[in-house]
C-alpha cells in the first residue's frame, strides 16, 4: 500500500480533538493532516525502513541522553504546526527551552510547535516530491535543520533555515551543526541495510 491523500476539507473540518480520535482509532496507520485539510494516510513501514528509522532514533536518543539539550521523538509523535497542519516526522527533536514553554496538558497531545530538527527517511512508498514539500513546510513553520535521507541512491538533502537546500551524495556521516552540537549521525548502517 502506498501513501494516500484524501481531500476532506469540503466535507468535514477536523478539529485537533477529532483528528486525535481518528488517529487513535486507526493505530495501524500513520495519519497526517495538511494545512489545507487533506488527510494523509500512510501505511506502516516495511522492515528495512523500520530498521533504518530505529537506527537513526537510537543514535539521536543516545546523543540526547548524554547532552540533555532537548527532547527527541519518534515517528508516532504529531506536531501541530503554526500553519495548522499536523505532521509526524520520522525522527524529530526540540530544544529543552522550547519544551519548557509547553504546559503539561499540551505535552500530552499533538505538540503545538514545529520541531527544531527533523529527519525524513524516504521509503519505497514515498513520493520524493511530496516529502520535499513536507520538508519545505517544516522550514516555513520554524524548522532549523532537517535531513531528507534517501537510502536508495545514498543521498541526503540538508534543509536549513534561511539557506538553500544542499544535496550530499555518498556521505558516511552528518553533523548536527549548531542545532545539535556534537551530534554526528553515522550513515553507514543506513546505507548497508
Amino acid at each position: 500500500m502506498s501513501t494516500v491523500s484524501l481531500n476532506i476539507s469540503n466535507i468535514v473540518k477536523l478539529t485537533d480533538e477529532k483528528f486525535a480520535e481518528l488517529a487513535d482509532a486507526n493505530r495501524d496507520l500513520r495519519l497526517e493532516l495538511t494545512a489545507k485539510g487533506e488527510l494523509i494516510i500512510m501505511p506502516p513501514t516495511g522492515g528495512e525502513t523500520g530498521d533504518r528509522n530505529f537506527e537513526i532514533d537510537g543514535q539521536l536518543w543516545l546523543w540526547n541522553r548524554q547532552t540533555r539539550l532537548g527532547k527527541a521523538f519518534d515517528s508516532s509523535t504529531g506536531f501541530r504546526l503554526p500553519n495548522g497542519a499536523t505532521r509526524s516526522p520520522d525522527v524529530s527533536w526540540i530544544r529543552i527551552e522550547k519544551w519548557s514553554t509547553l504546559s503539561a496538558e499540551q505535552r500530552k497531545k499533538f505538540l503545538p510547535i514545529c520541531p527544531d530538527f527533523v529527519v525524513e527517511l524516504v521509503s519505497e512508498t514515498d513520493d520524493l516530491a511530496q516529502v520535499r514539500q513536507k520538508m519545505q513546510e517544516y522550514l516555513e513553520n520554524g524548522l532549523l535543520l532537517g535531513w531528507l535521507i534517501n537510502p536508495k541512491n545514498r543521498t541526503v538533502e540538508v534543509f536549513r533555515a534561511n539557506r538553500e537546500m544542499e544535496r550530499l551524495e555518498g556521505v558516511l556521516s552528518l553533523s548536527g551543526e549548531d542545532v545539535l552540537p556534537g551530534f554526528v549521525l553515522n550513515l553507514q548502517p543506513i546505507w548497508e541495510n
